[in-house]
C-alpha cells in the first residue's frame, strides 16, 4: 500500500472541493472495497476523505409520492433489516443478504455498494495485463480462465462483470442515483449509472469526479407480493454469483400487469432487458412464456472458453426465478418451487 493522507471531511461540499482538486484523493466510508484496492496498488490515493461524519446521509426517509430513500452512509445491514425495507421491498432484503458476510454488511455502505469494482483475476493481479486497471494493456480474461467473466454486453476490451447482488436488486426496482457535486445536485436513473466497457473499461460508472452518492430512490412500487432473489454460485458460503436473478412480478387476475428481471454476474453492469419485461404483459404467468423472456434476454449473449456453460444456466435460472416469484414463501430455507 502507498501511503497517503487522511482527512474527515465535515460537509458534502468540502469533500467535492478535494475530489475536484486532485484525481487520486478518494472517499471512503465503510472501506470494504477501497482499502482491498490500495493494498493491491491498483488504486493509487494522495489523500482519504472519510465522510463518516455526515449524518444527513445515514437517514432512511419516506418520500411524499410513497417511495422511500435510503442514505447513501446507511449499511447493508441496516438496510436489509430495516422495517419498511422487510415489508414493502423484501427483493432488495433478499439481495443484500445473499451478499457478502454478516461481518462485511456490517460496514459496507449502500453508495459503497454501488462503487465497488470487478472481482476478476486479472484486474487484481498486477503482472498480467488488464484494460481496466491499466488502459491499453490488453484483457487477460479473454484467452485466460474466465470461467466467472460475461456473457452479456462485453467488449474487445474488456468481459469482466460488476460483482453487486444489491445493485441487481436496485436494477430490477427501477431506482434512482441521486449525487451531489460542486456543480450541484443531480439525480440518475439506476439504469445510466453504470457502464458497459466498451473501449473505457477503466470507467464504472458516470458519476463525475467530484462527485458523491448522497442516496438511492425507491419507487413506490416494490413487488412485495410476488419476488424472488436466486443467486446461483460455487459455493453457498462467501461468494460472488455466477449467475444471479431478481426478479419481480405485479400480477392482477392471473395476468402480468408489471415484470422486472435484473440478472447479475453475466455483464459489466446489473443486466435489464425491457423488450423482454414488456412482452410478459398482459400474459399468465406461465414457464413457457417466461421461457420466452429469457430467450430474449440471452439473445447476444457470448460465451468464451470457460464460461459457455453460465448461458445455459442463466437460461434456466430465469425461469426458475420467475417461478418462484408467484410463491415467495418457497424462497423459505429447504422449500422447493412448483416446478
Amino acid at each position: 500500500m502507498n501511503s497517503f493522507n487522511y482527512k474527515s471531511v465535515k460537509s458534502l461540499e468540502e469533500a467535492s472541493q478535494y475530489l475536484s482538486s486532485d484525481a487520486n484523493n478518494r472517499v471512503i466510508a465503510g472501506g470494504t472495497n477501497i482499502i482491498d484496492l490500495m493494498k493491491y496498488f491498483i488504486t493509487e490515493v494522495d489523500e482519504l476523505l472519510d465522510i463518516n461524519s455526515l449524518q444527513k446521509l445515514k437517514n432512511i426517509e419516506t418520500l411524499g409520492g410513497g417511495g422511500l430513500l435510503l442514505g447513501s452512509l446507511v449499511t447493508n445491514a441496516e438496510t436489509a433489516y430495516h422495517k419498511i425495507i422487510e415489508q414493502k421491498y423484501p427483493l432488495l432484503s433478499k439481495a443484500i443478504l445473499a451478499g457478502a458476510s454478516a461481518q462485511i454488511r456490517n460496514m459496507a455502505t449502500n453508495g459503497g455498494n454501488l462503487m465497488q469494482r470487478t472481482r476478476c483475476y486479472y484486474f487484481y493481479d498486477q503482472h498480467t495485463p488488464c484494460n481496466k486497471r491499466q488502459p491499453g494493456s490488453g484483457c487477460s480474461a479473454k484467452t485466460g480462465y474466465n470461467r466467472i467473466h460475461a456473457i452479456l454486453g462485453h467488449s474487445d476490451d474488456c468481459i469482466a462483470v460488476f460483482p453487486s447482488d444489491m445493485c441487481v436488486a436496485l436494477a430490477a426496482l427501477d431506482a434512482t442515483v441521486h449525487v451531489q457535486g460542486k456543480n450541484g445536485k443531480r439525480e440518475i436513473p439506476f439504469s445510466e449509472f453504470h457502464r458497459l466497457p466498451e473501449h473505457t473499461p477503466e470507467k464504472d460508472n458516470n458519476l463525475l469526479e467530484d462527485e458523491i452518492i448522497t442516496g438511492l430512490e425507491l419507487p413506490e412500487e416494490g413487488f412485495a407480493e410476488n419476488y424472488s432473489y436466486l443467486k446461483l454460485r460455487d459455493r453457498s458460503s462467501y461468494s460472488f454469483a455466477l449467475i444471479s436473478v431478481a426478479t419481480g412480478f405485479k400480477i392482477n387476475n392471473n395476468k402480468i400487469e408489471k415484470a422486472r428481471i435484473a440478472l447479475g454476474g453475466v455483464a459489466h453492469k446489473p443486466w435489464r432487458n425491457v423488450e423482454a419485461e414488456d412482452i410478459l404483459i398482459g400474459k399468465e404467468p406461465l414457464r413457457e412464456n417466461f421461457a420466452l423472456a429469457a430467450d430474449l434476454i440471452l439473445k447476444e449473449a457470448k460465451g468464451f472458453e470457460h464460461n459457455e456453460f453460465k448461458i445455459n444456466i442463466a437460461r434456466k435460472a430465469i425461469v426458475r426465478n420467475c417461478i418462484m416469484a408467484l410463491d415467495p414463501g418457497s424462497q423459505r430455507p429447504g422449500a422447493k418451487p412448483s416446478l
